[in-house]
C-alpha cells in the first residue's frame, strides 16, 4: 500500500507543477478515504498498463468529494468522485443546479465499518446500543434525556472493561460517518422511547469521541499510540492492519467478508464512484479508467481489490453495475429516492 500511496502522491505533485492544461490528460478523482485504497490500486494499474498517465486522486471524504464534483463542469472540477455511501438527493440537486446533469453511478461492492482497537488488548464484543450510549451527546437516564454521563465502558454495562471511553472517528464530511450515523446511531435511537421514535445522531463533544480527520490511516496510527482507545473506520483498513488491530463483534456478529457481503454484519454499507459524463470528450482516459475499475479483474470474486479488503458483490449485481458504467447510464433523481 505504501507503494500505491507514493505513486499517487508523485502524480499529485506533478499535477501541481504542470498546471491544469496538461493535467487534463490525467483523470482527476476526489472523495471517500475508504474507497481511496481501491481507487489508488486501479489508478496504479491503469498508469502501468495503458498509454494514459496515472490518475490523480485526492482523499477528501465522501461529502467533500461530492461538493467538489457538483461544483460544475470544466477543467477546474474533478471527473470522478468516490463515495462510501450513495449520493444524496440534495447532492444530486446541487449538481443539477451547477450544470452537472449527466452522471453515471458505479456500484463497486461492499465494506463494513469496523469498531477496532489495538491487538494488545483482549477482544471487546459490543452491541450497537452500547456504542450508541458511549457516544451519543444526550442519553436517557430515568426517562429523561441528559448530557452523556458515562466516562468508562463499565459505566454502561458492568460486563464491559473498566476503561475510559475514547473513540477516534471520522468527521461529518465522511461517508463512513454518514453510514455510522444511519446504521448505529439512528438504528438504536429510533427504538428508544426517550427520542420520540426519531433517529438521534448527535455525537458527544466532551472528548470521548475524537474527530481524527478524513484519513482512516491516521486513526489506525492513533490506536497504536493510545492502546486504550477504539477506532471507527472501513473494514479494509482492519484487514490491512490485522497484525496490530482487532475488531469487535457487533450484536454478536464478527466483521468478516462473508458476514459483510451477506448483510449479516449490522454495520455493512455499499461503495460507489460517480462519473461526470460531460467530461468524457476532454478527458478521454476517464471511461477507460472506469471500465478497468469495474472489471472482474478488479471487483470480481478473485479480483485484485478483494485482496486489499473489498467485499465483492454477487455476480448478478456486478454485471448490472458494470453494464451501467459501460453504457454510461445517466443517474436520475428518482433513483436516489
Amino acid at each position: 500500500m505504501n507503494r500505491i500511496l507514493k505513486t499517487t502522491a508523485i502524480a499529485a505533485a506533478v499535477m501541481g507543477v504542470v498546471g491544469v492544461a496538461q493535467a487534463r490528460d490525467q483523470v482527476r478523482i476526489v472523495g471517500s478515504s475508504t474507497v481511496y485504497p481501491f481507487s489508488s490500486y486501479v489508478a496504479e494499474e491503469f498508469g502501468a498498463t495503458t498509454d494514459f498517465p496515472t490518475p490523480v486522486i485526492e482523499s477528501t471524504g465522501s461529502g467533500g468529494g461530492m461538493k467538489l464534483f457538483c461544483a460544475g463542469v470544466g477543467d477546474d472540477t474533478p471527473d470522478i468522485t468516490n463515495a462510501s455511501r450513495r449520493m444524496k438527493s440534495s447532492e444530486f440537486e446541487t449538481c443539477e443546479a451547477n450544470g452537472v446533469t449527466d452522471i453515471t453511478e458505479a456500484f463497486i461492492g461492499y465494506d463494513g465499518i469496523a469498531f477496532a482497537q489495538s491487538g494488545d488488548n483482549e477482544a471487546m464484543d459490543v452491541t450497537r446500543e452500547q456504542i450508541f450510549l458511549a457516544l451519543a451527546a444526550k442519553v436517557p437516564v430515568d426517562g429523561e434525556l441528559v448530557d452523556n454521563p458515562y466516562t468508562k465502558w463499565s459505566d454502561i454495562d458492568s460486563s464491559l472493561p473498566d476503561r475510559e471511553i475514547a473513540v477516534y472517528g471520522p468527521p461529518t464530511t465522511s461517508g463512513t460517518r454518514d453510514a455510522f450515523a444511519e446504521l448505529v446511531m439512528e438504528a438504536v435511537s429510533e427504538d428508544m422511547e426517550a427520542y420520540g421514535g426519531e433517529g438521534y445522531t448527535d455525537v458527544r463533544a466532551d472528548g470521548a469521541f475524537i474527530d481524527a480527520g478524513e484519513n482512516d490511516n491516521l486513526i489506525v496510527q492513533r490506536l497504536a499510540e493510545n492502546t486504550e482507545a477504539f477506532g471507527i473506520f472501513g473494514y479494509s483498513f482492519l484487514e490491512e492492519n490485522s497484525d496490530t488491530l482487532i475488531g469487535s463483534s457487533i450484536d454478536g456478529v464478527e466483521p468478516t467478508p462473508d458476514a459483510i457481503g451477506s448483510g449479516e454484519y449490522p454495520v455493512s454499507r455499499s461503495m460507489f464512484f460517480y462519473v461526470k459524463n460531460q467530461h468524457a470528450e476532454d478527458v478521454p482516459a476517464m471511461y477507460e479508467y472506469a471500465n478497468m475499475f469495474m472489471s472482474e479483474q478488479m471487483v470480481g470474486d478473485i479480483g485484485y481489490l478483494k485482496g486489499i479488503g473489498l467485499i465483492p458483490a454477487p455476480e448478478d449485481e456486478r454485471a448490472e453495475a458494470r453494464s451501467a458504467v459501460e453504457n454510461h447510464e445517466t443517474l436520475e433523481l428518482a433513483d436516489l429516492k
